[in-house]
């Protein structure tokens, strides 16, 4: 249950923003002032053809499932997940289960299919992110294609000589990344054999026009002072990634800089998010967990959203509510309801750093039933468009490299996100209409906001006005 809160008019506490640079892409938008959707097991056609609607709504940046080819599972079913006695079967994980390093898997599409999709993304100046995972096979490694095997040198060779055994000590460096997690046989990434082999699959999908990725299980994957494996002569995974060292004459086929592309590197003990940020953006997943928790109140002050929890600078955070691990995986932020993430996705937005990414839950989807229409390649609900959304997304675009102040009225049920001078959201995540007077650079005034047509005045320095309950007031350009 939400908490109920007083109506009446109070005054809320400062928070001062850092300002810490961010820097621009060979492309347009500064990578910290993009938006990610997560269009979560959509096929490549049908993220194709929501692309305007995607690109509208006010989204930088389109996050595919992973297209590898991978494991047929479930008789091929095309369920996000079945229970036993479903006339559809399926899970949504089995592209989480490699096989090869070839584009194309049967749950999202062919290679053409995946090239036709970057096609519209380009028309509509939409950017391409695929979900990449060069970390494991999958739990069936006698699966795993003879092309594959052949490339790393023999099947023995393509996974680390520790890389059948359980990761049972997280924080040990070792075990966390050349051991074996859920079952999944870790990969010698740093088999040079094995790593021309994936380059060339990443230079197949530049070539078809995406333009980052994200790296799942990133944490797994050792950085150069981690302890090598007996079969590794040399950590040195990230270097090939990210375009520092060729392998085997073989290159990065487009500058690092110049791509979007971050790891799931989830917090936890010993971790070193601050290293892999070396090399690229990473998940601030503790962030996410504190604004779920301060969601789940109804209050600012549940938890601390002050601080970004993250060792690694900032502008190279990607942020969420949720993530597909989260909502289909643990199921943690499923109790949330759409209207709760919402505003919480706004947040983020609003905020001067970090990259958020808007996870897209199934089309039908609730508390009760969670996997909506459960069908692998559909579209997600309509909450990425959301009026809330996409105004918050355009807010994102306008307040370019202004500074950031957050204040809270004092019962924590209303969030201002202010940038500089030009603009503010007003966030209510309470289930009450909430009157707010709170601190503002804005010239003295009467404003609009953006998505509801309310009205709010600036005088002696205080914004005031009414906010609805869970909605967010978006106010610039007045």
């Amino acid at each position: 249950m939400m908490k109920n809160f007083l109506l009446f008019p109070t005054v809320g506490i400062m928070i001062a923003g850092s300002v810490i640079g961010c820097k621009p892409e060979t492309n347009e938008v500064p990578t910290c002032d993009g938006a990610i959707l997560h269009a979560w097991s959509w096929s490549f056609d049908t993220i194709a053809a929501n692309m305007k609607v995607i690109a509208d709504a006010g989204f930088d940046y389109v996050q595919t499932s992973p297209d590898n080819t991978c494991f047929i599972g479930e008789q091929g079913g095309m369920a996000l997940f079945s229970e036993d006695g479903d006339s559809v079967k399926g899970k949504w994980y089995y592209y989480y289960q490699p096989i090869d390093w070839k584009i194309g898997n049967h749950l999202l599409g062919t290679r053409q299919q995946f090239k036709n999709m970057c096609d519209s993304a380009a028309k509509y100046g939409v950017k391409v992110i695929v979900d990449v995972l060069p970390n494991h096979t999958a739990v069936d490694h006698s699966a795993v294609t003879a092309a594959l095997d052949s490339a790393a040198g023999g099947h023995d060779k393509l996974f680390h000589a520790n890389g059948f055994n359980n990761i049972h000590q997280w924080n040990d460096r070792y075990e966390c990344t050349t051991g074996m997690m859920g079952g999944l046989p870790d990969v010698n990434t740093e088999n040079p054999g094995f790593q021309h082999y994936y380059l060339q699959y990443v230079n197949d999908l530049l070539a078809c026009g995406a333009r980052g990725f994200r790296y799942d299980t990133a944490k797994h994957i050792g950085l150069p002072d981690d302890p090598r494996d007996s079969l590794s002569e040399r950590n040195n995974f990230w270097d090939i990634a990210t375009g520092r060292e060729s392998v085997q004459g073989l290159s990065l086929a487009m500058p690092a800089d110049s791509l979007f592309i971050y790891g799931e590197v989830l917090q936890d003990k010993n971790v070193r998010e601050a290293d892999y940020a070396e090399y690229m953006g990473v998940t601030a997943s503790n962030y996410g967990h504190a604004l779920r928790h301060v969601l789940s109140e109804g209050n600012y002050f549940a938890d601390s959203l002050a601080q970004w929890m993250n060792p690694a600078p900032p502008a190279r955070l990607v942020t969420w509510v949720e993530s597909h691990d989260t909502y289909a995986n643990e199921h943690e932020s499923a109790d949330l309801e759409d209207d709760q993430i919402r505003q919480g996705y706004v947040f983020l937005v609003a905020r001067q750093y970090g990259t958020p990414l808007f996870f897209s839950r199934p089309m039908g989807s609730t508390r009760q039933n969670y996997w909506g229409n459960n069908r692998i390649g559909a579209r997600g609900n309509d909450e990425f468009f959301n009026p809330e959304v996409v105004a918050a997304n355009h807010f994102r675009h306008a307040m370019h490299g202004q500074s950031e102040q957050i204040s809270a009225t004092d019962n924590g049920a209303v969030i201002a996100v202010e940038r500089g001078n030009k603009g503010i959201i007003l966030i209510n995540i309470s289930d009450e209409p909430q009157q707010v007077n709170l601190p503002t650079s804005l010239a003295k005034g009467t404003y609009t906001d953006n998505v509801h047509g309310l009205g709010f005045n600036v005088s002696d320095g205080l914004i005031s006005g009414t906010i609805p309950s869970m909605s967010s007031c978006i106010i610039y350009g007045n």
